[in-house]
């Protein structure tokens, strides 16, 4: 048996993960050993005890392993294990790495452009437009984007990228062969055919229990430069994303809500302590000291026609199409008063048709 295997077993039997994996790695020499280990055996080494034991030692190797492969073939899956090469070296960093990675799709091949967008399954419609506004820019900037893909502000998150045609990952808490929640079946197919991938540590036939999804958080963080936490309670799973990121050494990023709504107060709460405040994607990509690239210009005579526009806002458009420009170039350019200038700038901004980045230069959308 080789350590390959080792892995893809030992991670199919339910109460055994990195830190027991250690503990048999320790005390017996190779693969083989562990196989063929007695429950008496087993159960001496310390962590193991005697439930695990006998789970370990009345496994069917052969006849698991064997179904495991034919079920990863037919469905398409890729599996990394913690021996493998290409296992993604973010996740050795864990105290705790998964044994073994689930893959259908393609991870991407540069980890240091990459963002977690995570929040509340009941998003309103300010978070709605919000985290379609961070995974849109952060997608179009050359970022692949991290979440859950559960409802919510993850299902959001992923179908923004996708509508970019853009990669992005959806880490689950389930099987691959056990899609939760089932509304994003197609979602996972897009995803897939956009050159992102569906990832995870779990069985492919190991079935969706909400205990794992903590679990799968710290995959998220992992695997990501930062986490951006768009709305979310107190009590939110995805503020064990980033509290895990925090730890990890990894930026966090949290969105301003209404005080007098719940889903804001997880983010407030972040922001207390120590999270960023981000307000767009530029804040992010400030922070991480990364390039903005803008979204290609939309034909706006299409959306709102310049013809409504007044002259001056009118001319500020034309110095934008040819190039961006900062609030004392443009002062420079028109030779009109600042009050009447930032009157414009509101103007178009509130139209959509252009935006401030965080060193305060206009660009158009």
């Amino acid at each position: 048996m080789t350590g390959r295997e080792l892995c893809i077993a030992l991670n199919m039997i339910t109460g055994v993960g990195y830190s027991r994996y250690k503990s048999l790695l320790d005390v017996f020499s190779s693969a083989d050993e562990i196989r063929k280990a007695s429950r008496g055996e087993l159960q001496k080494i310390e962590g193991i005890g005697n439930i695990i034991a006998e789970r370990i030692s009345s496994f069917d190797w052969d006849a698991e392993l064997t179904r495991e492969y034919a079920i990863a073939e037919r469905g398409q899956a890729r599996i990394v294990t913690l021996v493998d090469e290409d296992y993604p070296e973010d996740l050795r960093q864990l105290w705790d790495p998964p044994l073994c990675l689930y893959i259908r799709g393609k991870l991407p091949e540069n980890s240091s452009r990459s963002v977690a967008i995570v929040g509340s399954r009941r998003i309103s419609a300010y978070g709605e437009k919000m985290a379609k506004s961070f995974a849109g820019d952060a997608a179009r900037s050359g970022f692949t984007v991290y979440s859950g893909l559960a409802l919510g502000v993850d299902t959001i998150a992923h179908k923004s990228a996708v509508e970019c045609g853009a990669p992005t990952i959806g880490v689950l808490g389930c099987g691959l062969m056990h899609m939760y929640p089932k509304g994003n079946i197609q979602l996972a197919r897009e995803i897939i055919r956009s050159g992102g991938a569906v990832i995870s540590e779990f069985p492919l036939n190991y079935p969706v229990n909400r205990f794992n999804f903590p679990r799968r958080n710290r995959i998220v963080a992992a695997l990501t430069q930062a986490v951006i936490v768009i709305e979310a309670g107190v009590d939110s799973g995805s503020l064990i994303t980033a509290h895990l990121a925090a730890e990890l050494g990894k930026d966090v990023f949290a969105l301003p809500g209404r005080v007098d709504n719940v889903q804001a107060r997880g983010c407030h709460k972040l922001i207390k302590e120590g999270a960023a405040l981000a307000e767009d994607f530029s804040d992010v990509a400030a922070v991480l000291k990364a390039e903005i690239r803008p979204s290609e210009v939309q034909k706006q005579t299409e959306l709102f026609g310049l013809e409504e526009l007044s002259p001056d806002c009118q001319n500020i458009y034309n110095i934008l199409k040819k190039r961006d420009a900062a609030l004392e170039d443009l002062l420079a350019d028109l030779k009109i008063d600042a009050g009447t200038l930032l009157a414009n700038l509101m103007q178009l901004e509130i139209k959509g048709m252009i935006e401030k980045d965080a060193a305060h230069i206009y660009h158009l959308i």
